[in-house]
């Protein structure tokens, strides 16, 4: 596709699958959805487009990786990507039987996992979601680089100066520990944020309490409630704050379908 068609699209979008008429039905309706497209049939023949690019210019927003391929598989495809420390958002397509792996992938750098038999409706709505995600991190990242106090993404206001909340012009009323916690999610609202990394947050790196991986998980849903509890205290219908089961949690800026 030439530069100006991918100037006027929403987004563009790689897809990789080996699968030929799963690859070309894909991209067909992308393109059809305002998106422009490239499509690879195999893992290392994305690698080296993504890795090499035209004039070094970043060449995709989000990557569609199949998780089974021949020759070079996507968890392989995404470490590499990893490596060469390209950040492009990844969703693996996968079939029923690949879901025992998500957490390998969400924990490789991936942001989401979406089964084929999906209708493509929930895919687009899913690159939609994950899209703003990444545009809220990267306000985020301008403001921090800026070093200015406050961010607006939506109709939450973070103040780094006061490390307030304000949601849709209203005090939240957070503790300095649950302020960095939904800061954090904001920060990485283009991917899932793991129990961990949330524990992480509140009692430092490599703390253990008792009771192990499943005390922990306790102690995170027990701050996410209470945090989920003051924004509903000012918003009766906030749901931003999004479960992941068994791996953490997601701040999305839009309502998922």
């Amino acid at each position: 596709m030439d530069q100006v068609s991918r100037n006027a699209a929403r987004g563009h979008i790689l897809v990789v699958d080996d699968d030929e008429l799963f690859r070309e039905s894909v991209s067909t309706n992308l393109i059809d959805a305002g998106y422009s497209t490239d499509a690879f049939a195999d893992g290392s023949t994305a690698v080296d487009y993504l890795t090499r690019g035209p004039n070094g210019d970043m060449v995709a927003d989000i990557v569609l990786l199949d998780w089974k391929m021949p020759g070079m598989t996507g968890i392989e495809v995404l470490q590499r990507l990893r490596t060469e420390k390209i950040d492009i958002p990844v969703i693996f397509l996968t079939v029923l039987s690949d879901q025992i792996f998500e957490e390998a992938g969400l924990l490789g750098g991936a942001v989401d996992f979406i089964e084929k038999s999906r209708s493509f409706s929930i895919l687009l709505k899913r690159i939609e979601l994950i899209l703003s995600g990444y545009k809220a991190k990267q306000a985020v990242q301008s403001v921090a680089d800026a070093g200015q106090d406050a961010v607006k993404i939506g109709d939450i206001t973070l103040r780094y100066d006061s490390r307030r909340a304000l949601w849709k012009n209203q005090n939240v009323g957070l503790t300095l520990t649950e302020f960095n916690i939904v800061a954090y999610l904001i920060e990485h609202s283009d991917r899932d944020v793991s129990y961990r990394e949330i524990y992480d947050i509140v009692h430092g790196e490599g703390f253990m309490a008792g009771d192990g991986e499943i005390g922990y998980r306790t102690n995170v849903r027990a701050f996410i409630k209470r945090i989920r509890q003051k924004f509903r205290d000012l918003d009766m219908d906030f749901t931003q704050i999004t479960n992941y089961p068994g791996f953490g949690y997601r701040w999305r800026n839009g309502s998922e379908q």
